[in-house]
């Protein structure tokens, strides 16, 4: 008991280490990789029961139950479905092994990844990287919202007295329609971040 004790107090219980690219094929995570859709792991730290995955398209999240259990839980958690927010780091202090990167996901899912101190200079690219998708992300519903808006602003243009038949109305309805999804699914909706990854991550 009274080693746990010491061990939380120091930051021992479970302090991730950065995995070197050189070693992403000996990681777990890499096994539930898209490969065959171009996902490609930026960014790993590695603990003694847990593994955060940062790829190009999602967070994978090897979860272990505890160190010495074989039991691990694969949760995956796509960028385009989960908004990046409230990124933080908080450094070690004078008697502190490690340090820790702080962040939520859709507002509700918050993780404390604890890292080894000596790695601060590169956990701060993966929190550049973290904000920068948070930031897109923003900017990318406010596009929807505005999208939607014009939406509705052109179909209360239109009046049905002045449609000539059933088959124009469907014809038009179609075009707006996949115009639309055009817009939010492809234009606002962006899926891959490798883009942010190679500007932000050094290998």
């Amino acid at each position: 008991m009274f080693k746990k004790i010491a061990a939380e107090t120091l930051g021992l219980s479970d302090i991730g280490q950065i995995i070197s690219p050189s070693d992403y094929d000996k990681v777990d995570a890499d096994d539930y990789l898209f490969h065959e859709d171009g996902e490609k792991i930026f960014f790993l730290i590695k603990s003694k029961k847990d593994e955060y995955c940062f790829t190009n398209l999602a967070l994978i999240h090897v979860d272990g139950d505890s160190a010495i259990s074989s039991k691990r839980i694969v949760k995956r958690y796509e960028y385009i479905s989960y908004k990046v927010s409230q990124v933080f780091i908080e450094t070690a202090g004078n008697i502190d092994l490690d340090i820790e990167l702080k962040f939520t996901l859709d507002d509700r899912i918050n993780f404390s990844i604890d890292v080894n101190k000596n790695s601060l200079e590169s956990l701060k690219d993966i929190y550049k990287a973290l904000i920068t998708i948070g930031k897109l992300q923003m900017n990318e519903e406010i596009a929807r919202q505005n999208a939607t808006l014009c939406l509705q602003a052109l179909a209360s243009m239109y009046k049905l007295n002045t449609i000539e038949s059933e088959e124009t109305i469907v014809k038009h309805y179609h075009t707006i329609l996949v115009n639309f999804n055009t817009v939010i699914l492809e234009r606002y909706k962006k899926r891959d971040f490798s883009n942010v990854f190679e500007k932000y991550i050094r290998a």
